[in-house]
């Protein structure tokens, strides 16, 4: 088992060896919009995931992934070989690559994010001028008549005196 800071060394270094073989060495179409977002490597460095999001060509064109993951996975064995030259290790990791769902789940969020500031304005909006519904202090108690207070004014003063026995 390697050392958990070693392990975090070389996924980021396999992260930069992958990215940099994409961009530059392997002329394949379908990865010109593919970006590595992170690598996560097991314990004892023999697998590691490799994350994955593809851009679209155009804010119109949807994003090529089935397309992008045919192409990672036919240059599987050209980026292992890319990534155990560059590292050097006794063991280099077998690659695996997922679509990283990140950016599509920060947009669901941002689009419940924008209807709840929608609704919170719309009910915002309906506070404005409204009253609230009874008396100002709903919890004061008014004062009956004279006689109640009196009466409660006589059970104090019995129960102040102190009662003679005989």
């Amino acid at each position: 088992m390697a050392d958990p800071a070693r392990a975090r060394k070389l996924a980021k270094r396999i992260s930069q060896i992958v990215a940099s073989a994409i961009e530059h060495e392997i002329k394949d179409p379908r990865l010109n919009y593919v970006t590595i977002t992170d690598t996560k490597i097991t314990a004892d460095l023999h697998d590691a995931t490799v994350y994955y999001t593809v851009l679209g060509e155009s804010l119109d064109a949807a994003p090529d992934f089935a397309g992008a993951a045919a192409a990672l996975e036919s240059a599987r064995g050209v980026l292992r070989s890319k990534v155990g030259q560059a590292t050097g290790v006794r063991f280099t990791p077998t690659l695996t690559f997922f679509a990283d769902t990140i950016p599509e789940d920060a947009q669901r969020i941002e689009d419940l994010l924008e209807k709840a500031r929608q609704a919170d304005a719309e009910v915002a909006r309906r506070a404005t001028g409204a009253q609230h519904a009874g008396e100002p202090d709903p919890y004061r108690v008014p004062r009956e008549d004279s006689d109640a207070a009196d009466d409660a004014d006589d059970d104090a003063d019995e129960l102040a005196e102190p009662e003679s026995r005989g």
